[in-house]
């Protein structure tokens, strides 16, 4: 049993919503920049992230209400939002570096409900991600954004290590979701300044041209 709230519910939704806010952004300015694959792979990526959030906070907002237990919904979010992050990290380095650019198991394989890999995919996305928009503060002399994006890392940082406590309780979530705003929220402000200090208008050289 969660102890869950539809109060707690809603705002899940305003980290999904200041990331793809963020996301938005950061397409309008970047499309310019990244070659069809890397733009493919960010957007893409960013739209998995959106995604998965939107649905897990769905899932609460029933299961808060007494409508129903959606488990898949709840279930998917992190194998989606990881790889997703993933994705996204992997797009916005290939715009950086610009390169030209499975065994099948026979038998009944061991059951892995465990989230510590999907965890890991996603802190690693995310550090990507984050490096690249440092990357792009310093191009732009705003090196004070670099703060910015690293404090919102360290939120991510957080989400997965609340990841591995204990969600039926309470406090907990609201803790989960303080630190998901802040993280997002601080996503969002940097990338609206990078926005406004001309993300759209800087060039990128290839790297052997730098």
């Amino acid at each position: 049993m969660y102890d869950f709230s539809v109060e707690m519910a809603l705002v899940d939704y305003i980290p999904v919503l200041l990331f793809a806010v963020a996301a938005m952004i950061l397409m309008y300015d970047l499309h310019n920049k990244m070659s069809a694959a890397a733009f493919a792979l960010f957007s893409a990526g960013v739209i998995d992230v959106s995604i998965a959030g939107a649905l897990k906070a769905t899932w609460k907002l029933l299961y808060a209400a007494d409508i129903c237990d959606f488990a898949a919904l709840n279930a998917m979010f992190f194998p989606v939002q990881s790889i997703g992050f993933l994705l996204a990290g992997i797009g916005l380095l290939m715009m950086l570096l610009r390169p030209q650019a499975k065994q099948a198991v026979m038998g009944f394989p061991p059951l892995f409900t465990g989230t510590f890999v999907f965890v890991g995919l996603m802190v690693a996305g995310l550090g990507i991600m984050d490096t690249v928009l440092c990357i792009l503060a310093a191009k732009l002399k705003k090196p004070w954004l670099i703060a910015i994006f690293a404090v919102a890392f360290v939120c991510s940082l957080g989400m997965g290590y609340l990841s591995s406590k204990d969600f039926t309780d309470a406090a907990m979530n609201w803790i989960a979701q303080g630190v998901n705003v802040v993280g997002q929220g601080l996503l969002l402000v940097g990338t609206v300044l990078l926005h406004k200090a001309g993300l759209k208008e800087l060039e990128l050289k290839h790297c052997r041209e730098a």
